[in-house]
């Protein structure tokens, strides 16, 4: 969140240039390899079977304590964890609370350190989240050795920083959250990086589009990993009817009255607000996570989950820190419907409250497609 509100003014005044090929064109072009794997037509993820001893794939979902963005992280662990194709463990660079941006504290199952003393040959599938700093050498050096141990990268939305900053996207095709594709292509040249596809899979890397595509690219692990049937159970449950990668990148523009609709809900500090989330044991995740990362994102409210303990266990298993409530006459949410429900039922009642340039707003940030 905090790079997209630094990058608003350069953005508006600058343009985002997309080619019409669908792959980005910086002042310093990609190699002829990686621009030529990103005009192949889209590919379907391949995985290697599970390693010596294991009957399903172990996914580690990693996050830092520091900062990770609360979607990426929460989404692909609870649609995964939902499915049961594989087993899912959610890591952290060191011990204590993961600080979720822009809402939420969680806790990891353990540390970096821990798992790697615990499966020395690492995992089958690693799912990187945007990070507040991606820079973060730790994560990078990890991130680089479960490559080397054979582990298929994921990086969702603005995780692609820090795989391309561990070089594992050099000479691949690769996509990012809209907003991002200028300046990761400059900074990174030697990748192709890719409009119009939710998600790119190259070489043993996958990446995706903005936060709302966290939960397509995840039903397409399960399809990679189990096949079409069980993806399409999972996704039936959490209420989701497709997860193609067809997308279109030119839909998500920062114009003049966005930017606009930002800056006043910024500065109007009258009208800031905390809404709670009511949350308890049992709690499903992803709903959670979805609505809290909306109401969080208006530049105008921020979320907590409240709760007379000190944490809850969601409905899949992971362990979410609450605030007591103290303030009974805040405004709260309602957590309701499905995974696949809940971003259309956050900006609708975004729209009530803030009216309906907050809502598109939010639903940029989130590179949602309106219908």
């Amino acid at each position: 969140m905090r790079r997209f509100w630094v990058g608003l003014i350069a953005a508006a005044a600058a343009g985002i240039g997309l080619a019409a090929t669908g792959v980005l064109s910086p002042q310093n072009p990609p190699t002829a390899a990686a621009q030529a794997a990103a005009l192949r037509p889209a590919q379907s993820l391949a995985l290697p079977p599970p390693k010596a001893g294991r009957t399903r794939p172990l996914v580690a979902v990693a996050a830092d304590n520091a900062g990770t963005e609360t979607t990426d992280f929460i989404v692909p662990y609870g649609v995964l964890k939902e499915s049961g194709v594989a087993d899912v463990v959610a890591l952290s660079t060191g011990a204590g609370p993961i600080a979720l941006m822009p809402a939420l504290t969680a806790r990891a199952d353990m540390t970096l350190a821990a798992f790697d003393a615990a499966q020395p040959a690492g995992a089958d599938i690693v799912i990187v989240p945007a990070l507040h700093d991606p820079d973060n050498e730790i994560l990078r050096a990890w991130l680089r050795g479960q490559h080397d141990k054979g582990a298929t990268i994921v990086a969702i939305c603005e995780g692609a920083w820090v795989a391309a900053g561990a070089g594992l996207l050099d000479g691949k095709a690769a996509t990012t959250h809209w907003h991002a594709l200028e300046g990761i292509a400059q900074a990174y040249p030697g990748t192709a990086w890719v409009r119009d596809r939710r998600y790119v899979a190259e070489a043993g890397v996958m990446t995706t589009t903005g936060v709302s595509a966290s939960i397509p690219a995840s039903l397409a692990l399960i399809e990679a990993i189990a096949g079409h049937d069980a993806a399409a159970a999972t996704a039936g449950r959490l209420g989701v009817a497709a997860w193609a990668p067809a997308h279109k990148t030119a839909a998500f523009t920062l114009t003049a009255g966005r930017m606009g609709t930002a800056a006043w809900n910024w500065l109007a500090v009258w009208d800031h607000e905390t809404v709670g989330v009511p949350v308890a044991d049992g709690v499903d995740e992803i709903v959670l996570a979805l609505t809290a990362d909306a109401w969080s994102r208006t530049y105008r409210s921020s979320a907590i989950a409240t709760q007379g303990t000190a944490s809850v266990r969601s409905r899949r298993g992971l362990v979410l820190e609450t605030t007591a409530e103290t303030e009974p006459d805040r405004h709260h949410l309602a957590l309701h419907g499905t995974p696949g429900s809940a971003i259309d039922a956050a900006l609708a009642a975004i729209a009530a409250r803030y009216g309906a340039a907050t809502s598109n707003f939010v639903a940029l940030q989130l590179e949602y497609p309106q219908r």
